[in-house]
């Protein structure tokens, strides 16, 4: 759980070349975990979605392209990256907190939050909302990183406070918006820890999906 003004200040500085940063660190992996997401929330064939924490928009535009049918809404609490999603086409938008979102109860049949819910204030907070903004049965997907097990996690920590920052600072400028992204990956719950979590605020059951050899996860939940 994070200080909202450092984590939106982080954010702004990075806005404008926070995808090719991403690109670059993941390997290009990002585009996967965002397709397998869109897949999945595709066979919930909602007629609303919340994408919270959208950033700059690359999941919910996924998401727009492959569900025509679906009006996808795009919620963020640092303008500067609303600013970048509006550049690439996304609409509408919402400047938003995710503790505390504008929108009345049940109103989208499904919310996702791809590396978002980690910089929230208040993780059970922001899953309450979730909650209370989804309809009756609407679903919950959140795709953030996870640490994998041994003996990997070693090496992922590795390049967590070494490589990702040094790497991160020369594309953007800004290594301590890095070095704080490998810290809040460190103290970020994952498997089962996460699936507690979301149950026990607001949700029926949880499913996690580790991808990436656990470098991230995807999880489920129905409300």
């Amino acid at each position: 759980m994070q200080d909202p003004a450092k984590v939106r200040g982080i954010f702004a500085a990075i806005a404008g070349r926070y995808d090719l940063a991403n690109h670059l660190l993941s390997g290009g992996l990002d585009f996967l975990w965002r397709a397998r997401a869109v897949r999945i929330v595709g066979k919930w064939q909602p007629r609303t979605v919340l994408d919270l924490a959208t950033g700059s928009g690359d999941l919910a535009l996924a998401m727009q392209k492959a569900m025509p049918q679906s009006r996808i809404v795009g919620a963020d609490f640092c303008l500067p990256m609303l600013l970048e999603a509006a550049r690439k086409g996304l609409h509408p938008l919402v400047v938003a907190d995710g503790t505390r979102l504008p929108f009345a109860d049940g109103s989208f049949d499904a919310v996702t939050v791809a590396f978002g819910l980690r910089n929230m204030e208040s993780w059970p907070a922001a899953l309450r909302e979730m909650a209370r903004v989804l309809a009756p049965g609407g679903h919950l997907l959140v795709l953030d990183f996870s640490m994998p097990r041994a003996p990997l996690a070693a090496l992922y920590r590795l390049y967590l406070h070494k490589i990702l920052p040094f790497v991160a600072a020369t594309v953007t400028g800004n290594r301590a918006g890095y070095e704080y992204l490998g810290e809040s990956i460190e103290t970020f719950p994952s498997g089962e820890a996460m699936c507690s979590l979301i149950r026990g605020h607001g949700f029926a059951s949880a499913d996690a999906r580790p991808l990436a050899a656990g470098i991230v996860s995807i999880y489920t939940a129905r409300k």
